[in-house]
């Protein structure tokens, strides 16, 4: 009964052996989702059978078994290096797009990603190329993107350019970014029921409107027919804005996911 009393009278557990256990967890929780669909599924599942053998074979005192398996496990370890590098780096990566991480390059990569917007945007207003492009903020937009073609790319000029290439599949609908990347294109945004929208706005317009109207997004609209581009918020447009005044709006709310750029500037006469 000595190993009952040893085992009912532990030490109490404090809040850092919780938060030790958390993290343990945590980590590998994120390990499975990364191998998830891999072939490090298998070296996983290898892995684990070796080291059960080893305790097998310490507990039924096979020493050769014992030997071998202590004598590899170093030659495992290079093994998996050369082997999966490839999912090594993408791990790696993952876990360098984490918010935390994100925190420190908030500023740098917000700045590339509005330029690389706003060139888009004048180049496909110069060719009079119809587009949409839609920054999502607070509210998710996940509904809108799961309905569209998942693309997960960060947000180049000439990545826009190939979406809103006249001819492409990923043409009609919208585009969604997320932070630096593009989440999804041809996504089908609701239509704005607004009556006092003018009858001179077109199909992307209206769907600008409608998407902003629901919640916090902010959409760019490139006018196929006129070749100018409109920014919306909060279901108002400004229209006919220009290249350097885009900048100036995208910039203003960087950073302040809740912010609105001032009413006066902002709202157009919808009628």
């Amino acid at each position: 009964m000595d190993w009952l009393r040893e085992l009912l009278q532990r030490p109490s557990i404090a809040w850092w052996d919780v938060l030790d256990i958390a993290l343990v967890s945590f980590l590998v929780y994120e390990l499975l989702l990364l191998i998830r669909g891999t072939r490090a599924v298998q070296m996983a599942l290898s892995g684990g059978f070796l080291i059960g053998l080893f305790f097998l074979s310490r507990w039924l005192q096979l020493e050769t078994v014992n030997w071998v398996i202590r004598n590899l496990a170093g030659y495992v370890v290079f093994a998996i290096i050369v082997l999966f590098q490839a999912d090594i780096r993408r791990a790696l990566a993952h876990f360098g797009r984490a918010p935390f991480f994100r925190y420190f390059e908030r500023a740098q990569s917000t700045d590339e990603t509005i330029e690389e917007l706003v060139v888009a945007a004048g180049n496909l207003a110069a060719k009079h190329t119809g587009a949409i492009l839609v920054l999502e903020r607070q509210i998710g937009l996940r509904n809108y993107i799961e309905g569209g073609i998942p693309l997960d790319a960060m947000v180049t000029y000439d990545l826009i350019a190939s979406i809103f290439q006249p001819g492409s599949p990923l043409h009609d609908g919208a585009a969604i970014i997320q932070g630096d990347r593009v989440a999804a294109a041809a996504c089908f945004l609701p239509l704005s029921v607004n009556p006092r929208v003018s009858r001179e706005l077109g199909t992307r317009h209206r769907a600008a409107l409608g998407l902003t109207e629901e919640n916090d997004a902010i959409a760019v609209v490139v006018s196929e027919e006129t070749g100018s581009i409109s920014f919306v918020m909060s279901g108002d447009i400004e229209r006919g804005i220009s290249p350097d005044a885009l900048r100036t709006r995208l910039r203003a709310l960087s950073g302040r996911r809740r912010a609105r750029v001032p009413h006066a500037e902002t709202r157009s006469s919808l009628a």
